[in-house]
């Protein structure tokens, strides 16, 4: 039997060359193995006819047992010039002859190294994708820092607006100093909350964007 694996002619037929070459050969040694034990039938009820035959059924099996060796011996030198006939000119496919599945090969041709540096250009895209996702993770989770901030903020904000309506309705002179004071900080807290609202606005059109 052939060790060439012909792949590519199992992928057309379905089954390996080898396979089928196997079959046949199997085929044809049951046959020759049965048509043995049919002769050996009819030597056996040609001797029963004959009563001062001194062949017994013993030689009868030796010798067709003998013959079956021979046969065997002669089938699996003609088998072997089959197979390679069989193997080469039946069984195979031309080195150039593309199956229909195949055709894309043909007009999209590319060398081992072009295939290299395609698989180099998909290992670095990947590894861009990682770090974007790893980067829109990180922002994520910024984003939700900025929103608690910006929620602590929103309250400080309010308990200003609350102090500065104090004043307003008990408004002292002694109080003018503290309460520009407040009003001061109040506005840089305002200006803080504005930059985070910025910030949150950003991450969330980069996270969209991802």
């Amino acid at each position: 039997m052939s060790v060439n694996p012909m792949a590519y002619e199992a992928q057309f037929f379905g089954f390996t060359p080898q396979t089928c070459m196997l079959r046949i050969y199997i085929a044809f040694q049951d046959y020759l193995f049965e048509m043995m034990l049919v002769v050996e039938s009819v030597i056996l009820k040609k001797l029963d006819g004959l009563p001062n035959s001194k062949i017994s059924a013993f030689q009868i099996r030796k010798s067709t047992e003998k013959f079956l060796l021979f046969m065997k011996e002669r089938f699996d030198q003609l088998f072997s010039k089959m197979e390679e006939v069989l193997l080469q000119l039946v069984l195979s496919i031309p080195p150039k002859v593309l199956l229909p599945e195949d055709k894309v090969h043909e007009q999209y041709p590319y060398s081992k190294e072009q295939f290299q540096a395609l698989q180099g250009e998909i290992h670095q895209l990947q590894q861009q994708y990682r770090a974007e996702a790893s980067a829109g993770q990180a922002l994520r989770a910024e984003l939700e820092e900025q929103k608690a901030v910006q929620a602590e903020l929103e309250k400080v904000l309010q308990w200003f607006d609350g102090l500065e309506n104090i004043c307003r309705e008990h408004g002292t002179g002694n109080f003018k100093e503290s309460f520009a004071f407040l009003t001061q900080n109040s506005k840089k807290l305002q200006d803080v909350l504005k930059d985070v609202e910025e910030k949150s606005r950003k991450i969330k059109k980069h996270d969209e964007l991802l």
